[in-house]
């Protein structure tokens, strides 16, 4: 089964596995620990899910959410596992531009509210440009440009291998 066919809560209680602390002979005899680890669990779930708005859609299964819906709970459900670096990979594919900006605003939040590195693979320009803080640029696996969102929007090898010779596109304000 794919998280798709679970509802958010499960999802991220699969993500909080490594705090189970029953044995499995307590999981298969459901026991008083079971059932009162499961709740707390639960509650850690819930929890994850009022942080980010998302209490309503907790019993829904995740693929029926609208699929901006989706990838923020793909995202709570890896903060639920505690990371210390928070990798998103083309979070903004298939996603209309007001859902764009309300990733780039979550995105923002997420790292001031759990004091994350976040690195980001993504092709959106404004995104990359409008969230990053340093910026690594690849043209066919080899960098060409590295440094702040200005220093790479002003690199002629960026504006060559990226945009041509028509340096008058704007992809930052786009």
């Amino acid at each position: 089964m794919t998280p798709s066919t679970y509802n958010p809560i499960d999802n991220i209680r699969v993500a909080f596995s490594n705090n189970y602390k029953y044995s499995l002979f307590e999981a298969l005899f459901h026991t008083g620990r079971f059932h009162s680890q499961e709740k707390t669990l639960i509650d850690k779930a819930m929890h994850l899910l009022s942080l980010f708005n998302m209490e309503s859609h907790a019993h829904r299964l995740a693929k029926n959410l609208p699929y901006g819906t989706q990838r923020r709970l793909e995202i709570v459900r890896a903060l639920a596992t505690n990371p210390s670096l928070l990798m998103l990979d083309e979070p903004a594919a298939g996603m209309n531009p007001k859902e764009i900006d309300d990733l780039m605003d979550f995105i923002f939040w997420i790292k001031e509210r759990f004091n994350l590195t976040i690195l980001l693979i993504e092709h959106h320009m404004k995104m990359v440009m409008r969230t990053c803080t340093m910026i690594k640029v690849l043209d066919f696996g080899v960098t060409i440009a590295e440094g702040t969102p200005q220093e790479v929007y002003n690199n002629p090898e960026v504006i060559n291998a990226y945009l041509g010779d028509n340096s008058s596109f704007n992809w930052i304000h786009d």
